[in-house]
């Protein structure tokens, strides 16, 4: 499963909108190596490892803004200390029978970018909110909304975070990944025919651990439990093929350094 994949395009967006400033300035720049485990697809059983990189850039002797790994590949345009909003990406990766033996005769669902807009809200100086609506291309051309929030705890060096999630999706993306043709039934053997419908997909709660050990290094844990709901727990392919649990779990390690403004 590639749900939490940089996109590396996306990565590198802050390179072209960030502001000009002086020639003298200086920028902190941050590289992240991100590995894990995470379901394989939408309804698998079976966990599968991922590794991508990371990548942000802000004015030196700014601090970094929080962040969780479920977070999307985004910009903040509209930035305060209160509201952020800007455009927002993900890659989500391919869905092949010829992968995965269970899916035996189930169409597949080829690698998607999906790109929108999101929203975060700090109400409280430790309390996020955050929302964002992405639309599919390519593998699917649907809508899918991530609804969250986190309680955010400083104590010296660590950050510390957790809080509830949830995920829509409409129609046209329900049918893509949890719906079975009658034929695609005959083929697998062991699911029934099944037409999905969108609505909420699933539910769940994510929490992450950052310590900081150094101005320039830091390392952070996390884990994300999900429960499929509606129709995508329904569907035959995760009722028969695989599970309406999704556990996500994984690991960052982030270096920062200075660097002259060049541009």
């Amino acid at each position: 499963m590639s749900r939490f994949s940089p996109l590396a395009v996306l990565a590198c967006l802050p390179l072209f909108t960030a502001p000009a400033f002086a020639a003298d300035d200086f920028w902190t720049v941050t590289i992240k190596g991100n590995v894990g485990l995470s379901p394989a697809y939408d309804g698998a059983k079976n966990l599968s490892p991922y590794a991508a990189p990371g990548f942000g850039i802000r004015r030196a002797g700014t601090e970094a803004a929080f962040s969780t790994f479920d977070d999307g590949i985004g910009y903040a345009l509209y930035d305060t200390s209160w509201l952020k909003a800007g455009p927002v990406g993900r890659f989500i990766g391919a869905r092949k029978a010829d992968s995965h033996s269970e899916l035996n005769g189930i169409h597949d669902v080829d690698w998607t970018v999906e790109a929108g807009l999101f929203a975060e809200l700090w109400p409280m100086e430790k309390l996020r909110a955050r929302i964002e609506v992405r639309r599919g291309f390519h593998g699917h051309h649907g809508w899918v909304a991530d609804i969250g929030a986190d309680w955010v705890e400083k104590i010296g060096p660590w950050t510390l975070s957790a809080g509830p999630r949830l995920v829509t999706t409409n129609d046209r993306y329900a049918k893509k990944y949890f719906s079975v043709s009658a034929a695609e039934a005959a083929a697998n053997g062991n699911v029934t025919p099944f037409d999905a419908f969108g609505g909420v997909k699933s539910v769940g709660i994510s929490a992450q651990a950052t310590y900081k050990w150094s101005k320039q290094w830091s390392t952070t844990g996390y884990a994300r439990y999900d429960r499929l709901t509606g129709d995508a727990a329904a569907s035959p392919i995760t009722q028969k093929l695989g599970s309406r649990n999704a556990f996500t779990i994984g690991g960052i390690i982030a270096y920062s350094f200075d660097m002259k403004q060049f541009w």
